[in-house]
């Protein structure tokens, strides 16, 4: 039901079939409130919408909205013929405690209205609970995700997918554990993070979802319920997410805010307009004051933009510029960047091994993927004899190179490589400024040093200048035996 197109870092294009029809991910999909409406769902698509969502629970317990939904189905009671998500109850019941609804009742009746896709009543577990409130309830999270798998008939070809909601609460290995028991799902939601995004705990948020991502399938599709904010999104889909739901559109209208891909203004602070969509190009700054209704379209079409602003890097491979870009919004988004970085090891097994060049833009760039899969490659090499390595042009070398039996460029972050190697990616399509950061020539060295290590028979002679002879990792290097360094 979910086929990968184009893959960047573990972010993806992709396709998810549903009864309703075909959705590209990465994808939003806004929050439809069914008894408050703030942009008709039939004029969703112009935003870009190729799916919606809305709550099951609100329909269940309005008499009227339940027995209209039962005859005609909930894709007419919303008025939207595209594919339907609908959500449980669950944020209900982490809002107001014991709905009064059983799990069985909310799915069955999901299935009976025709959603696409069908979502247990998961419990929702705060952040920094004990650990014992949080193993139980990923316990009755994964008793119901298997009830609702009774409930659907998962021979027919036109069933509803069924979604399997990963809990645990700020427990990782709780995480890890739900997700690698959740099988034969087709979407898995990652629930529980709106309070850790509220705080803005991006690093943690980060933690969470590749614990998560280690366990489930590389295939499958992924949902980060409550992620809605677009200045999250590069990040987020970086991390492999694919699905995101939207109310941040509706509910920061009501309160005057005004979404772009960098954070939130306070409309009544601003005095320009700084968008060009269809909303910000024919209103007045009174005019997003007065109307939360014009104000949510324009925090609709900003949330669509950046989505699309996303896909386009993956298919170019400058996700992680796009990264690097938008997370300088906010320093606990960079907290985020960082951390996700030092998972590099586990992002590269799926990340492309040729992509657009790459760009070092701060020293979060020498932590990329492509730099571990370098080193990982380079120190495979068999080296025998007299090895130069050299931070100087080789045209500087002629008349050395009877001397020794190989010559190999440094280049920072990525260390040394042999000449052969400087038209390939990454080292010979790379962009470095001249004035770079002592972290990236750090891990040069350490590059180098595992590149020695690797060929311990041969003699390597190190030459580079002054600023490198500075470095901590450069007194490594002088330790040991088989190296000599060569000031130029």
């Amino acid at each position: 039901m979910f086929e990968v197109l184009h893959k960047d870092l573990l972010g993806r294009i992709g396709r998810l079939h549903t009864p309703h029809g075909v959705v590209e991910t990465p994808t939003i999909m806004p929050v439809i409130n069914p008894n408050l409406i703030l942009v008709k769902p039939c004029d969703m698509a112009e935003y870009g919408a190729e799916i919606i969502i809305t709550n099951a629970y609100v329909i269940y317990r309005n008499q009227s909205l339940r027995e209209e939904a039962l005859r005609r189905g909930v894709h007419a009671l919303i008025g939207w013929e595209k594919p339907l998500m609908t959500d449980s109850g669950s944020y209900q019941l982490y809002e107001y405690g014991d709905l009064g609804v059983r799990n069985r009742e909310i799915v069955e009746f999901q299935v009976r209205i025709g959603s696409d896709i069908v979502v247990p009543l998961d419990i929702p577990t705060p952040p920094f609970v004990s650990r014992r409130k949080a193993l139980r309830d990923v316990e009755e999270t994964l008793r119901r995700a298997e009830e609702a798998k009774t409930l659907v008939n998962l021979r027919d070809e036109e069933r509803p997918l069924i979604a399997g909601v990963v809990q645990g609460s700020t427990y990782t290995d709780l995480r890890e554990s739900c997700a690698e028991r959740l099988s034969g799902f087709d979407i898995y939601p990652i629930g529980g993070i709106v309070p850790l995004l509220e705080i803005y705990d991006f690093r943690r948020i980060v933690d969470i979802v590749m614990a998560v991502k280690r366990k489930l399938p590389p295939n499958a599709p992924v949902h980060l319920f409550g992620a809605g904010h677009p200045m999250f999104f590069a990040l987020a889909v970086a991390m492999g997410c694919d699905i995101f739901d939207s109310a941040a559109y509706a509910l920061y209208a009501r309160d005057g805010r005004y979404l772009t891909n960098e954070g939130t203004y306070h409309v009544k602070n601003l005095n320009y307009l700084p968008c060009s969509c269809p909303i910000c190009t024919s209103h007045s700054v009174r005019e997003l004051m007065e109307s939360v209704e014009i104000l949510a379209s324009h925090n609709l079409y900003a949330t669509f933009e950046e989505m699309r602003t996303v896909k386009q890097s993956i298919v170019e491979g400058s996700l992680w510029e796009l990264c690097e870009r938008r997370c300088r919004a906010h320093p606990a988004l960079l907290d985020g960047l960082k951390r996700f970085a030092k998972y590099a090891d586990f992002i590269e097994k799926y990340d492309s091994a040729t992509k657009h060049p790459f760009f070092y833009l701060s020293e979060i760039s020498a932590m990329r993927p492509e730099v571990r899969r370098f080193a990982k490659k380079i120190s495979r090499l068999n080296l025998r004899g007299n090895v130069l390595i050299t931070t100087s042009m080789l045209s500087e070398h002629e008349a050395e190179k009877r001397r020794y039996d190989h010559i190999l460029i440094m280049k920072p972050p990525f260390g040394a490589f042999p000449e052969e190697l400087s038209e390939t990616y990454p080292v010979g399509q790379s962009e470095i400024p001249e004035d770079i950061e002592d972290s990236a020539l750090e891990i040069a060295l350490e590059n180098v040093m595992k590149l020695i290590n690797a060929n311990k028979n041969a003699k390597f002679t190190v030459e580079c200048e002054e600023r490198w002879m500075k470095l901590k990792k450069m007194e490594d290097l002088r330790e040991m035996e088989n190296v000599v360094i060569v000031h130029r």
